[in-house]
């Protein structure tokens, strides 16, 4: 059963927003596991510690911002005093460079953004290693479809992701040894509330209703449909769960197919 896939684990979730931060929180929660939320907005980390402890799971918030190198101790100083251990650690924390060519593109955003979407996640990874190396524990980095496209304007946030990806896979290498999973999981669109708000607005502009401007997206999937956030959570609880014992260094990708990979 689901419920007992990360049953009485500990999985500790950075970036917890409306979205997929939110639905791996509770898709975890449901699969059995207490979860330690860390996100900068105090407020959010609230409203999503009570979805989670309604579900009968223990909850602890650590408002932290990853890129500041005491929050991430904090953070893994929090968990390991709240329930000593970690059995998991999802690196869901992002950010968007700027969406320009790579020929016009500020260098100083782009290392902005390497910051947030590499460095914060190695940083706070290293920080739990010992306590994953005492659980066999798991980590998944949240990555992205941009790896599959080289469209204009995605430049800096393809070669984020990229290197994000390159580090998932080195991790995997260095950590296998020491009993630790290290993957990565590749979503396309998702369907929540930033996706939805960005196509009522594409709706408005075009003076169509939004479902025309979803239909016309989902139309290059496979599936039809665009992922919701439960849907590419239950991938990364597959990734944590003893389902994946033999599964390390890996991308999956979850798109409902527009992508092959």
């Amino acid at each position: 059963m689901a419920s007992e896939l990360l049953k009485d684990k500990v999985v500790v979730v950075s970036g917890v927003g409306p979205g997929l931060g939110r639905g791996l929180a509770l898709q975890c929660a449901k699969a059995g596991a207490d979860i330690v939320l860390a996100a900068r907005n105090e407020t959010r980390l609230a409203e999503v510690a009570k979805e989670v402890e309604d579900l009968g799971r223990r909850a602890v918030t650590v408002p932290a911002d990853i890129n500041d190198a005491a929050a991430c101790e904090r953070l893994a100083e929090t968990a390991l005093a709240s329930f000593g251990r970690v059995d998991g650690l999802i690196n869901n924390a992002f950010a968007t460079p700027p969406l320009r060519d790579l020929m016009k593109v500020d260098i100083d955003a782009v290392r902005a953004g390497f910051e947030t979407n590499v460095l914060a996640a190695l940083r706070l990874t290293r920080l739990l290693v010992p306590a994953l190396e005492e659980r066999g524990g798991s980590v998944v980095m949240i990555n992205s479809a941009v790896l599959r496209h080289s469209r204009r304007t995605f430049g800096a946030y393809k070669m984020a992701k990229a290197a994000l990806l390159a580090m998932t896979q080195n991790l995997s290498t260095e950590l296998g040894p020491r009993g630790i999973r290290v993957n990565t999981i590749a979503p396309g669109y998702i369907w929540a509330d930033n996706l939805q708000w960005y196509f009522n607005h594409l709706a408005e502009k075009r003076g169509v209703p939004m479902q025309q401007v979803y239909d016309e997206n989902a139309a290059t999937t496979d599936l039809r449909k665009l992922p919701e956030p439960d849907e590419v959570a239950d991938a990364v609880v597959f990734m944590l769960s003893p389902l994946a014992r033999a599964v390390t260094g890996q991308c999956l990708d979850v798109n409902s197919g527009e992508w092959h990979h």
